[in-house]
């Protein structure tokens, strides 16, 4: 929970480096919070509290994921790749779950810091 609410924290930072665990407990939890939104949306019948929690987390999705392309070397541009169906979403996922790279102009590794 506490890489969910770092990350929340960080909501505007695209500067810097995000470790893999650090995004990927982000997913998870968001993910948990969304089916569970939607899930009391579809009891009242709205799917409101789904679309507000969505559009709350846009930014700091962005941003963390972002910070986790950083990590592997890449720009948070990176991501306007998920606009290519299917093969773009693929190919972002990968760039995604890659390993850290010790230093680049990004900054230090974080599982050395």
């Amino acid at each position: 929970m506490e890489y969910f609410i770092g990350a929340i924290k960080n909501y505007a930072t695209f500067t810097g480096r995000a470790r893999r665990k650090e995004y990927w407990m982000f997913i998870l939890f968001y993910t948990i919070f969304y089916i569970g939104l939607i899930v009391i949306d579809g009891f009242l019948g709205t799917f409101i509290l789904s679309t507000i929690f969505s559009l709350a987390l846009l930014i700091p999705s962005t941003s963390i994921a972002a910070r986790r392309l950083h990590d592997t070397g890449r720009s948070g541009w990176w991501q306007l790749i998920a606009i290519i169906p299917l093969i773009g979403a693929i190919v972002l996922i990968v760039f995604l779950a890659q390993d850290s790279h010790d230093e680049n102009k990004y900054g230090l590794n974080p599982k050395l810091a």
